[in-house]
């Protein structure tokens, strides 16, 4: 019995998992025969589990919408609590738990009743939050859940995306993952018309099915994706880039330069090494400078040499006004002193 209850579990956690499985492909993960996968989704289906069943060489399993929640679950009420829950972490990624948000609000709408998905909206579209500090453009948790969908099923996306400037563009990509950052979610896919990886903000992103064919997965640009993205939105996608060490921890670092800013490696108990870009070396003298913290440049040597024009600039400003503060105060002819550049006699300003 406990072997039988534990073979469901693994079978509804396939389910889960991929669109459509095979009974030929469930039996061979599961290690038992074709009949005994029909059987364990009849036992499902009787726990109120809605596994649709397409018959053919083509066909095979599939966890569907049912007329009734699931009553290993949750039931109605927590459905919807956690839904909405999940698609509020989701909107506004909250630190730490924005990925799983999603993927778990996947799985639950995958198969939430109609009736419950229609109060799960209403709740969402006259709820309005108040946050601390201005939310940067929220990714639709509708749009996430859809994305999640493509990545998990290995489907081809095509959308219209926005530029920085709202320029619009037609894309078709095959979708790999979604990475969380800061309340602002990225999706890595393969860009087919430009043969190559690509990051997308999701908020600008506007999905136009139909979606499809199904590919074969990619080897993926990186092992670490969330470093990839922040290296991506960070350095690559800037004209000028620069490693610079840095005398702190990467711990003490890592409270200041957000992973949209520059990315960190650990140097040693003290220091640790940023990469990061900017528009051009004056505006990366200044985001340097803005850190707070003590450095050294490892590289490019031209930025070097943009922060001893700037020193240079700056100490010849810092000249200038301390010789302008030493400056005697002007004395008028009753023996009042005037600030330097204040007009004084017939006309001036009281």
């Amino acid at each position: 019995m406990l072997e039988t209850s534990a073979r469901l579990l693994r079978l509804l956690s396939l389910l889960q998992a991929h669109r459509e499985w095979s009974g030929a492909a469930l039996a061979e993960r599961l290690d038992v025969t074709p009949r005994t996968i029909r059987r364990d989704v009849d036992r499902l289906r009787e726990l109120g589990y809605p596994v649709n069943a397409s018959p053919g060489t083509g066909g095979g399993y599939q966890l569907g919408a049912g007329a009734e929640l699931p009553p290993l679950l949750l039931d109605d009420d927590e459905a919807v609590a956690v839904a909405v829950g999940l698609r509020t972490a989701a909107g506004q990624g909250v630190d730490g738990i924005g990925e799983t948000s999603v993927r778990a609000l996947a799985k639950l709408e995958q198969v939430l009743p109609g009736r419950l998905r229609r109060r799960v909206s209403a709740l969402n579209a006259f709820t309005v939050p108040m946050l601390r500090g201005p939310l940067p453009s929220a990714a639709d948790p509708a749009v996430l859940t859809e994305l999640a969908n493509l990545c998990r099923d290995a489907e081809r996306l095509r959308f219209e995306y926005r530029d920085h400037e709202g320029t619009p563009t037609r894309r078709t990509v095959e979708p790999h993952r979604l990475v969380c950052s800061e309340r602002r979610w990225y999706l890595v896919a393969w860009d087919l018309d430009r043969a190559d990886w690509r990051t997308f903000r999701v908020d600008r992103i506007t999905p136009k099915p139909p979606h499809g064919p199904r590919f074969a997965p990619r080897t993926p640009p990186a092992q670490d994706l969330a470093a990839y993205v922040s290296q991506g939105v960070s350095t690559r996608v800037y004209a000028a880039h620069a490693v610079v060490r840095l005398f702190a921890s990467v711990e003490e670092a890592a409270e200041r330069i957000s992973p949209t800013a520059g990315t960190l490696e650990p140097d040693g108990p003290d220091t640790c090494i940023l990469r990061t870009g900017a528009g051009s070396l004056d505006v990366m003298v200044i985001h340097v400078m803005l850190l707070g913290f003590e450095f050294e440049v490892l590289e490019p040597a031209e930025l070097t040499e943009a922060i001893g024009t700037a020193s240079g600039r700056l100490a010849r400003a810092l000249a200038r006004s301390s010789a302008r503060a030493a400056e005697p105060v002007p004395r008028t002819p009753d023996g009042a002193g005037r600030t330097p550049g204040t007009p004084s006699g017939p006309g001036a300003a009281s």
